[in-house]
């Protein structure tokens, strides 16, 4: 691992840092610094940098919604030679707090955690990650199908199958149903 302890003012190869940003500023500070690196023209020592993200499919009112969600909200990755050029650049960028590293040093990221970090956020053709707005235990209202207006108590969630098991009372008799994520809502109509 290369660290700015090592060798505080120059590395010979770009590697990737992790710097801690404001949370929910992320966008915002990728944007300015890459209008920064353009204006210094340090697009050769400052390569890329990157948000971690991930796609997920939410559960909202029988809906399903697609949304990007980041993966390490508060954090970014640069991939830049360290020098004392692009150290202050990010140092000195509006709501950065520090690199991620002892001390608050910049300490490069190895090649395993560069690539588990890169393949998690750049994933094509993986299941997507579903987001369900109910637990086990929960109290939930069938919304469409045969047991529209149906209550009862969550089981059992499926992510995979995007099914929920929930036991409702049918003839005064406790029984277990299964049930599309779409078909259910955590809004109880009284």
């Amino acid at each position: 691992m290369v660290s700015a302890t090592d060798n505080p003012i120059t590395s010979n190869e770009s590697a990737w840092f992790v710097i801690h940003v404001f949370t929910g500023q992320e966008e915002k500070i990728k944007s300015f610094l890459e209008e920064e690196v353009k204006r210094l023209k340090l697009e050769d020592q400052v390569t890329q940098v990157m948000i971690p993200k991930e796609e997920v499919i939410e559960m909202r009112d029988g809906k399903k919604k697609t949304k990007t969600r980041v993966i390490l909200p508060g954090y970014m990755l640069v991939e830049m030679l360290l020098n004392k050029n692009t150290e202050h650049l990010i140092l000195n960028t509006p709501q950065v707090i520090n690199f991620v590293g002892p001390k608050n040093r910049p300490s490069a990221l190895g090649p395993n955690e560069v690539q588990r970090m890169l393949g998690h956020s750049q994933r094509e053709g993986v299941a997507q990650i579903v987001e369900v707005p109910f637990r086990e235990g929960d109290s939930v209202k069938v919304i469409d199908g045969p047991f529209k207006d149906f209550t009862g108590k969550v089981l059992e969630i499926n992510t995979e199958k995007r099914k929920v098991k929930i036991m409702v009372s049918i003839f005064g008799r406790s029984t277990p149903i299964e049930l599309d994520f779409l078909v259910v809502s955590t809004e109880l109509v009284s």
